[in-house]
């Protein structure tokens, strides 16, 4: 299953507790994913940060100053954004643009409201009968508007290109330590998360049935106050038809939210189906959120980057030594966390070996990865557990692979939604793995490809052209899947990812 069936397939409560591992469909041409919550062991979620493992993010944009408010104490030390921005940029990190500068220092005001919140107190569950508790709670009153003191949100939203996950990136790692209940997660992923919830509340509530969203919105509210979405976006009705209630209970239970999306709220979910039951989301977004448009006319992913050594090719014994001695120099300086041979990960109650592999650095062969049906989940999960990885032999696929080829869009999905660093060695240069000699030798790029390649800001003479991809959303994830490989062999890239 590629990326976006794993996120939207859960639109129903009983799908909610598989995964299919079939890579038969595609993704959703401007869906991602990235990984969510540990609470319910899906490799779909990002953790809170009560988790003992920091985020990635915090550790790609962890930094140090000093603090100016009454918490000063506790937050010592850590970055506020429009300083942190402005470090990124004198250190050639990146590019300044007003534009930007002025989106940071919206982010910058949010911190500053944020550092003098302080969210309502929510009650614990009963530690005597837990969910059911909660659910029938008659001593617990359902708050009906948000704190007064409760900050405005932010919803940002651009096209590709304009920053949107860095700046998400930017401001959650500058949220002071003593924030522990807060949470980065990718839109879809989080969605996931709360089909699985309103599932367990339903099973709990039994045949008398009732309504589940305003317990599942409590717990979400007592884990995080401080929300971060990246990617927000609807696509499925299953989300449509709750997502109002559950924002509007969240901020009512005092969560303080920051949202990225492509898309004005006006322009969510435009077509769907009963889409005049989500308008009501749309006007409480608009309502409650300060809506700020992004862009700038500038498109982040075409500023120049230096590229960094991570990918090799052909397939020689000297590029397998060269990637021999950097696996080894990753891998072999902690006496406690030495390689592993076939490791297990436990994904959706099955086992996953992996080759070889410390707590933070595994290498696979491309055939581990690829040539076996594994799903979105299983990606997402490696990418979560390790932040480097090595992948070798990787060959130029044509029709004869295409399930393969499927498969390896979607893991290099999972590597960029997870920031992951990433090694390869590859038969040919790895923005061309998918490009074949009939399509070569065949008719021109379409126009509808050439305009999917100009969006996302790469080229036919980079990546070539495949015969292996023919519909609409296929060519989107081959475009998407070679863009990325061009961003994750930037040399901004391999400095600041890999980091669990």
């Amino acid at each position: 299953m590629n990326l976006n069936a794993a996120r939207s397939a859960i639109s129903a409560a009983h799908r909610a507790r598989t995964i299919a591992t079939s890579c038969e469909k595609w993704p959703r041409i401007d869906s991602t994913s990235r990984t969510l919550g540990r609470v319910y062991n899906s490799s779909l979620s990002t953790s809170t940060s009560s988790s003992s493992t920091p985020s990635i993010e915090h550790n790609i944009f962890n930094g140090s100053t000093t603090n100016h408010n009454s918490h000063s104490s506790q937050a010592h030390g850590h970055k506020q954004p429009l300083a942190h921005y402005h470090n990124l940029v004198e250190s050639g990190t990146l590019r300044g643009d007003e534009h930007q500068t002025r989106i940071v220092q919206k982010l910058q005001h949010l911190h500053d409201e944020l550092m003098d919140y302080t969210p309502p107190p929510i009650p614990d569950a009963d530690p005597s009968n837990s969910l059911i508790s909660r659910l029938f709670s008659r001593n617990d009153p359902t708050p009906t508007q948000p704190p007064e003191d409760a900050p405005k949100g932010l919803y940002l939203y651009g096209d590709v290109g304009t920053g949107k996950t860095m700046l998400m990136d930017l401001f959650y790692s500058s949220l002071p330590p003593y924030i522990q209940r807060k949470r980065r997660v990718h839109f879809h992923a989080f969605m996931i998360d709360v089909h699985k919830r309103l599932h367990a509340a339903k099973i709990a509530m039994g045949y008398k049935g009732g309504d589940p969203i305003i317990p599942v919105a409590r717990d979400l509210a007592r884990e995080a106050y401080v929300l971060c979405f990246d990617e927000f976006q609807v696509t499925d009705i299953a989300d449509a038809m709750i997502l109002r209630r559950l924002l509007e209970n969240l901020l009512n239970y005092g969560v303080v939210a920051v949202i990225t999306s492509n898309r004005h709220p006006d322009d969510l979910y435009k077509n769907g189906i009963q889409r005049s039951s989500f308008v009501p989301a749309i006007e409480l977004l608009k309502s409650r959120f300060d809506v700020t448009d992004l862009d700038s006319g500038t498109d982040y992913r075409r500023v120049p980057r230096a590229l960094s050594k991570v990918y090799y090719h052909p397939l020689t014994p000297s590029n397998a030594l060269e990637i021999e001695k950097i696996f080894k120099s990753m891998t072999h300086h902690d006496d406690k966390d030495p390689p592993v041979k076939n490791r297990q990960l436990t994904i959706w109650g099955r086992k996953l070996s992996i080759p070889e592999s410390t707590s933070k650095v595994a290498k696979f062969g491309f055939d581990d990865l690829c040539g076996k049906p594994l799903s979105a989940a299983d990606y997402l999960e490696i990418t979560k557990t390790f932040g480097t990885l090595f992948v070798l032999d990787v060959p130029k696929m044509g029709m004869d692979s295409k399930d393969k080829a499927r498969r390896f869009i979607t893991f290099i999905d999972a590597c960029y939604e997870s920031k992951t660093k990433l090694f390869v060695t590859s038969e040919v240069p790895v923005f061309q793995v998918f490009s074949d000699e009939d399509a070569a030798s065949g008719k021109p790029i379409s126009d509808h490809m050439r305009g999917i390649m100009d969006d996302l800001g790469i080229s036919q003479d980079v990546v070539g052209k495949s015969s292996i991809f023919s519909g609409e959303e296929e060519l989107f994830a081959f475009a998407r899947a070679c863009s990325r490989l061009v961003q994750m062999g930037s040399k901004e890239w391999v400095d600041t990812a890999g980091y669990i």
